[in-house]
């Protein structure tokens, strides 16, 4: 699809045949575009439109680069899916002095919400001005408020993970091993989940901080002291970001090794019981092979109550075993 902003009136769909209709836009949005779109956009804006594999490239000067004073930017964008994991999705930005142009291949929530903003703007709320840069700030400030209710959303399932973990069972029933297995491998799948979601906003934090810092040194020219105030505000608030993304992945990793931690104490407690089963087993086993030989002159053979001897012998063997271990603390 191919959107316009003018911030004076609704976003527009722009046919891809149309001779005009970009004259006054002031922020082009493409979303997962045909060919004949990114041409009709180039020809319309007279800027050049990357392709997917162009936003999509790893490296730094890949990622921010000038061509002539058109600023060529790139980043990251974490979103959750319909299927509620964490996703990753490029997007590119092509800002000028007078139009800001923007490439995405998913739905992205910030733009949706900056879309509105200027669809409202002729209603007297407006988006901070006009120029590219006017709408590159506000699409970045949208981008981060996004972000920082992502950090929050995980911040919230790390709380709730870390109280499950380690809630205390005084007074309850306590958990079967099967139960508190499945619960432990479910925690550390949640856990998993928090910490590939932390990664993902990583990249796109640390992403938007390098084209933010790119915009804020390179495109100086025409922008009002009002905007470079918003420039310098937006860089500390991703720098929070990037603190408190740290500060959460370190929560994840010690979560994972409570868990893991956990997942041992449950494993060792099996192997203890079966190592108690196999020694408190030894005894009545040694008593019954003894009393199974079938010797003339074993005494027992004619006691009035040699049947009951045997069995006393036997559970005496077992007790005396759980006691000494019950005694030492090893069960």
């Amino acid at each position: 699809m191919l959107y316009v902003n003018d911030g004076a009136s609704p976003r527009q769909t722009i046919d891809p045949a149309a001779r005009h209709g970009l004259s006054d836009a002031v922020w082009v949005d493409l979303l997962d575009p045909t060919d004949a779109e990114r041409a009709a956009a180039e020809r319309l804006t007279g800027l050049r439109v990357p392709s997917r594999e162009d936003v999509a490239e790893i490296e730094s000067s890949s990622r921010i680069y000038t061509e002539g004073d058109v600023l060529y930017l790139s980043m990251p964008y974490s979103y959750l899916g319909a299927d509620g994991l964490s996703h990753v999705s490029p997007v590119g930005f092509v800002l000028a002095r007078d139009h800001l142009l923007t490439l995405r291949f998913a739905v992205l929530p910030a733009f949706e919400t900056y879309a509105t903003q200027f669809s409202h703007a002729a209603s007297g709320r407006t988006a901070g001005g006009r120029g590219g840069m006017a709408a590159f700030l506000g699409l970045a400030e949208a981008i981060v408020d996004r972000q920082a209710d992502a950090l929050e959303h995980v911040a919230a399932a790390l709380d709730r993970l870390s109280k499950t973990t380690f809630r205390s069972e005084d007074g309850t029933r306590k958990r079967s091993v099967r139960r508190a297995d499945r619960e432990l491998r479910g925690i550390l799948t949640q856990v998993g989940e928090c910490g590939d979601a932390l990664g993902n906003l990583r990249d796109g934090v640390v992403g938007l901080g390098r084209i933010v810092a790119y915009a804020q040194q390179t495109a100086s020219d025409g922008r009002s002291p009002d905007q470079a105030t918003r420039l310098a505000t937006l860089r500390q608030d991703i720098a929070s970001l990037n603190d408190y993304d740290q500060q959460l992945t370190a929560k994840v990793s010690f979560l994972l090794d409570a868990v893991l931690g956990f997942i041992n104490i449950e494993q060792n407690n099996g192997v203890k019981v079966l190592t108690v089963v196999s020694v408190v087993g030894i005894p009545p086993t040694f008593v019954v092979g003894l009393y199974g030989m079938n010797f003339k002159n074993m005494p027992e053979y004619d006691w009035a109550y040699g049947y009951q001897y045997g069995w006393a012998l036997i559970l005496l063997s077992v007790v005396i075993p759980l006691v000494w271990f019950r005694v030492k603390g090893w069960i």
